[in-house]
C-alpha cells in the first residue's frame, strides 16, 4: 500500500526559512537602488556608516583618514551597484570595497609607514591611535569588564603589535578576531581561497605574537598616559 508523507513530516529544506527582518530590508532596498530610486539611499547610508567607518578606522588609526575612505567606499558602492550580483551578502559586497579602499590607501603609504615604525617612541599620535583601535577591537570580542590596569596594558601591547604588520595581515585579523566573519566570508571580502585564509591567518597570527614578543623584549610598545587621550 503506497502513503505519502504528511505536509507536517516534509523536511524544513521544502520551505526556505524567511530572511531576518533587517536582511529582508536590506535586500529591498538594495532592490530599488538598482532599479534607480534614489530615495533609498539615506537609509541604506544608515545602516552601513558606522560599520564602514569602524572598520576604515581600525586599519588607518586616524579619524579623519577614516573619514574620507568611507567616503571613498560610499562612491564606489553607488557607482558600483548595478555590479552587485546578490551572490555574495550586500555586507560582505560593502565590505569588500571597503577594504580595498583602505589597502590601497595602506599601499600607497607603505614607505612612509615604515619610517614611522623606525622611531615608534616618537610617533606619539600614532601609538595614541593604535592604542584606541586596539581597545574598541577587544571590546568587539566581548571580554569581560573590569579588567584593571593589565588588560590596559595588553590592549596597548596588541595595538602596537597590529601597527607593525604588513596591511594584509592587518585586515585579515580585523576581519577574523575583530569583525568574527567566518572564512567563506572573509574568502570573499579579500577575494582569495578559503585554504589562503586559513594559511594567512596562521601566518599573521604567528607573525603578530611574534611582533609582541619582540616589543615585550625590549620594552616597546607602552603609551603614556598623555599619549591615550
Amino acid at each position: 500500500m503506497h502513503s505519502s508523507k504528511p505536509n507536517s513530516e516534509r523536511s524544513p529544506e521544502a520551505t526556505p526559512a524567511p530572511l531576518p527582518i533587517e536582511d529582508a530590508r536590506e535586500q529591498h532596498l538594495v532592490a530599488a537602488a538598482q532599479k534607480g530610486d534614489q530615495s533609498v539611499w539615506p537609509e541604506l547610508i544608515r545602516m552601513y556608516q558606522s560599520r564602514m567607518f569602524g572598520l576604515c578606522l581600525k586599519m588607518v588609526h586616524n579619524r579623519d583618514m577614516a573619514a574620507d575612505l568611507t567616503q571613498d567606499a560610499f562612491l564606489k558602492i553607488i557607482k558600483g551597484l548595478d555590479t552587485y550580483d546578490g551572490r555574495s551578502k550586500f555586507s560582505t559586497w560593502a565590505y569588500r570595497i571597503t577594504m580595498n579602499v583602505c589597502l590601497s590607501k595602506l599601499r600607497s603609504e607603505k614607505l612612509r609607514r615604515h619610517a614611522s615604525l623606525d622611531a615608534p617612541g616618537k610617533d606619539v599620535e600614532g601609538a595614541a591611535g593604535a592604542a584606541s583601535w586596539g581597545a574598541s577591537m577587544i571590546q568587539e570580542r566581548e571580554l569581560s569588564p573590569g579588567s584593571g590596569v593589565e588588560r590596559q596594558d595588553e590592549r596597548r601591547l596588541l595595538s602596537a603589535g597590529l601597527q607593525t604588520l604588513d596591511p594584509e595581515q592587518r585586515a585579515i585579523l580585523i576581519l577574523r578576531d575583530g569583525r568574527d566573519l567566518d572564512y567563506e566570508q572573509i574568502a570573499e571580502t579579500l577575494g582569495i581561497a578559503v585554504g589562503t585564509v586559513k594559511s594567512r591567518l596562521f601566518r599573521a597570527r604567528v607573525a603578530l605574537r611574534e611582533a609582541i614578543e619582540a616589543m615585550q623584549k625590549h620594552g616597546i610598545g607602552e603609551v603614556d598616559a598623555d599619549g591615550e587621550s
